[in-house]
């Protein structure tokens, strides 16, 4: 993977990043930095070596570049979800709220993403639980979570949520389904394959989605 800052370096610099913006002189979160950092990047590269587009590969290599917002939220998420599963909660919620703090993203540790996803300038967006698949994609100003009863949203594979959408409690969408802009969408549980919602809760439209998800964001890379 081709990167912007070496991957030796990283790790300070985070550290660097994290002082700057919590200055409370607690040290017990930095014994794990480097290895949430190197854990970071190798789910990255596996990560980006199935978006094939611009930024994200060159000549068919994944590239990481810390001054691309997108790539460092995505960074920042998978530090703090390692962080978390390594049991260093102090580090798991500075990454967390550094993250919130750079790309106003609120994407909590303990939030299970995928291994294939792709942030598209999240600045305004919020992801609670759901059940999340491969090959997914999320636009800013989007809202995911479990509704008042704890029920939340389970999403195949292959999806799209565009710009200003809401998923919340007993969703279940489809592969390859998209949900449109602006959308609000509850008790859309019929988890039909190939569909584009759109439209606010209770009037939601279903309409076939003639195009691949796959194709359109991702491709198959050996690893």
């Amino acid at each position: 993977m081709k990167l912007s800052i070496d991957s030796s370096r990283l790790p300070d610099y985070l550290t660097r990043q994290i002082e700057q913006c919590f200055p409370d002189g607690n040290e017990r979160w930095q014994s794990d930095v480097r290895h949430c950092c190197s854990v970071a990047l190798e789910r990255i590269e596996y990560c980006f070596r199935h978006i094939p587009k611009k930024y994200y590969q060159d000549q068919g290599e994944p590239v990481f570049n810390h001054m691309n917002a997108d790539h460092y939220a995505s960074f920042l998420y998978f530090v703090s979800y390692q962080a978390a599963q390594a049991g260093n909660e102090a580090l798991a919620e500075r990454a967390f709220y550094l993250n919130k703090a750079l790309h106003g993203l609120d994407l909590f540790y303990a939030v299970k993403m995928p291994d294939i996803f792709m942030l598209v300038h999240p600045v305004g967006t919020v992801i609670g639980n759901a059940n999340f698949s491969d090959y997914l994609v999320i636009y800013q100003n989007v809202t995911i979570g479990a509704d008042v009863a704890g029920i939340y949203p389970v999403f195949a594979g292959d999806n799209v949520i565009y710009s200003g959408a809401s998923v919340i409690g007993n969703c279940h969408i489809g592969r390859n389904s998209v949900i449109g802009a602006r959308s609000f969408i509850r008790k859309q549980s019929d988890g039909a394959e190939n569909s584009l919602y759109s439209g606010l809760y209770p009037a939601v439209r279903v309409t076939p989605n003639t195009g691949s998800v796959r194709q359109d964001f991702f491709t198959e890379k050996n690893q």
